[in-house]
């Protein structure tokens, strides 16, 4: 151990081969702070070139090099009688299996990956440096043969700078285990805080949602009984006003189902089965065409849509689609509507389709986000909630959704459900 410690204290000459300067100028760095004099060169010309006019103890190379890389540079080196014996240290990224056996074949002595920790960096220098002198007899004669990847490969390396190599490799091994197990358990901590964090979000958006709408029912309430029974003792303008108190609370009653819809999307436990969406969505269209019923529309929906998925979700689902869908032809000339289906390659999609106002494709990445809205109320109400739900419902059916439109030409939003 003491003789280990004492190298830090020689002036060992150690050489750089970086061709990064703020990589070389960080390495040179710490080994002249560790006691070391220090060599650098941009690139493995100019690092045989200096080896040449002063042999150093150990040579610390990067690999990706303009011109000659390290993998050449050690392998010219090892093949040099005045330069074989030199200890090289290959910096990498070890991202493919075939370094090594690059490493190998050229004779390299260790392998120290990137980003490299400055004291394990150390410590490898240090043990090269003190057991530099060790050899086995009649090693550099033989010649290993082994296949990888279908590939032969001849390695004439000495018995212990294999033995060095793969124990590097061994120990980047084992360290970045380590460091993945770390990032492991923090990423699960992060999502057990996540999860925490949504469920609470969800559930204050229920209670919110759910204790608003009585207030509300009540104020509604009043408003109209104003309206029914006091209207002869009202003017034009008040009866105004109150006109826009209404669409506001209904506005608001929208927001707040929504909402609702929103938080139990992402809590209702899934009950699967088989459903007829093409009966869910005759519903649905039979209650826009009661809402508003002067509506002249064409609808045409496939017959037994089936799907083994939960019957409520599935409403919600459709009542945003085809209600987005009723929506949006509102000042079509000739408005329609159609559901169906269609094969894409292994996957049966779900579509609907219209041709109403459609949305500018680039907006797009905002179309499934909660309270994103890619038209003014002026134009089309909505609370920007409905899209969202619908993603969360498809996603947890373990389907997708996605959309494609042009602006003024309608749109189709297409959704899988898997068997």
């Amino acid at each position: 151990m003491n003789n280990i410690l004492n190298l830090r204290h020689g002036k060992f000459y150690v050489a750089i081969v970086e061709d990064s300067p703020v990589q070389a100028k960080k390495l040179k760095y710490l080994l002249e702070e560790s006691g070391f004099e220090v060599g650098v060169s941009v690139n493995g010309e100019q690092a045989l070139e200096s080896l040449r006019q002063k042999r150093p103890m150990l040579v610390i190379s990067d690999i990706v090099m303009p011109g000659m890389n390290g993998y050449e540079l050690c392998s010219q080196m090892k093949a040099d009688n005045d330069l074989k014996n030199i200890p090289v240290i290959l910096l990498t990224s070890l991202r493919d299996p075939l370094d090594i056996i690059k490493g190998l074949q050229s004779g390299a002595d260790n392998f120290i990956t990137k980003p490299y920790d400055d004291e394990y960096l150390l410590s490898r220098i240090q043990y090269l440096l003190a057991n530099r002198n060790l050899g086995i007899s009649g090693s550099s004669e033989m010649v290993i043969e082994i296949v990888f990847r279908g590939e032969k490969y001849s390695i004439n390396s000495e018995k212990k700078q294999i033995l060095d190599l793969l124990l590097s490799v061994y120990e980047a091994a084992v360290q970045r285990n380590d460091e993945l197990v770390r990032a492991q358990a923090e990423l699960q901590k992060l999502n057990e805080d996540l999860i925490s964090a949504n469920d609470e979000l969800e559930s204050f958006a229920h209670t919110v949602s759910h204790d608003l709408r009585s207030p509300l029912n009540i104020i509604l309430g009043y408003i109209h009984l104003i309206r029914e029974d006091k209207e002869p003792m009202l003017d034009d303008e008040t009866m105004q006003y109150l006109g826009i108190v209404i669409n506001s609370a209904k506005g608001m009653a929208d927001l707040i189902e929504d909402l609702l819809n929103f938080a139990r999307s992402g809590k209702a436990a899934i009950q699967v089965k088989e459903t007829n969406l093409s009966e869910i969505a005759e519903k649905v269209i039979n209650e826009l065409r009661l809402k508003d019923h002067g509506r002249k529309i064409q609808i045409d929906i496939e017959k037994d849509l089936i799907v083994n998925a939960d019957p409520h979700l599935m409403s919600v689902v459709l009542e945003n689609l085809l209600g987005n869908a009723w929506k949006y032809t509102s000042k079509a000339d000739s408005p329609s509507i159609y559901m169906g289906t269609e094969i894409q390659g292994s996957e049966k999609v779900i579509f609907v389709e219209d041709n109403g106002d459609g949305f500018d494709p680039k907006d797009y990445y905002k179309l499934f986000g909660a309270f994103q809205r890619l038209h003014t109320n002026t134009e089309f109400p909505g609370t920007g909630v409905g899209l969202a739900t619908v993603k969360r419902i498809i996603e947890r059916h373990g389907g997708r959704i996605w959309a494609k439109a042009e602006k003024g030409k309608g749109a189709t939003f297409y959704f899988t459900i898997p068997k």
